[in-house]
């Protein structure tokens, strides 16, 4: 099977500095649409919460996969553990993997366009869906990218730092949703629906 080669400079919307910069941008976004709570029943928030998680959710879920199954494709390698007809397919796999966790996506364009009410909760789901939305584009993206570069060439000192720090991020950003979730349901007194952010296998340290 030829292996994956080395890409030539990625279209803007694969390239690490143009998502950081798309995300931080939603974040902004976020932010300023929601500074104005806006007076609500208790039910009626709870209710457009739990909406905002199931649409979150929804859109999550296929990069949410995709970085899963590329980190576990990369786990079998360390181990020594994949198969040759599943080494055969990974190329076709893993660039999926990557459509999955891109703004090229419509999932993850809804993701990033998810409206949120104007309530105090509501700020806090605002924050988590900006917090998704770097979760997807940044992190899993990276990751993917790194295990691309690391199944052409096992060797490559820096793919392999930067999945490190990609997983790190993974982590990172995970704890930072979770947390906005129990902020969120700390203003209305109720338990949410958590994001779809999975703990990621770690590929063996090197």
């Amino acid at each position: 099977m030829s292996e994956v080669s080395p890409r030539s400079t990625p279209p803007w919307y694969r390239r690490r500095a143009a998502l950081v910069g798309a995300a931080v941008a939603v974040v902004l976004a976020i932010t300023v649409l929601s500074d104005l709570p806006v007076p609500t029943s208790r039910s009626a928030d709870i209710a457009s919460e739990r909406s905002v998680m199931s649409e979150l959710n929804s859109d999550l879920a296929p990069c949410a996969l995709a970085v899963h199954e590329a980190l576990s494709v990369w786990g079998d390698v360390e181990a020594h553990t994949l198969s040759s007809a599943d080494r055969a397919t990974s190329t076709a796999l893993l660039r999926d993997d990557q459509n999955a966790c891109s703004f090229t996506n419509e999932t993850i364009f809804n993701l990033s366009n998810i409206e949120v009410p104007g309530s105090s909760a509501g700020r806090a789901m605002g924050d988590l869906v900006a917090t998704a939305t770097l979760w997807t584009t940044a992190d899993a993206l990276r990751a993917i990218e790194d295990v691309q570069t690391l199944m052409a060439n096992a060797q490559n000192t820096t793919a392999r730092r930067d999945l490190g720090q990609a997983e790190r991020a993974l982590a990172a950003d995970r704890r930072t949703a979770q947390a906005e979730v129990r902020k969120a349901e700390t203003i209305l007194r109720t338990t949410l629906p958590q994001p779809d952010m999975p703990a990621m296998p770690l590929p063996s340290a090197t």
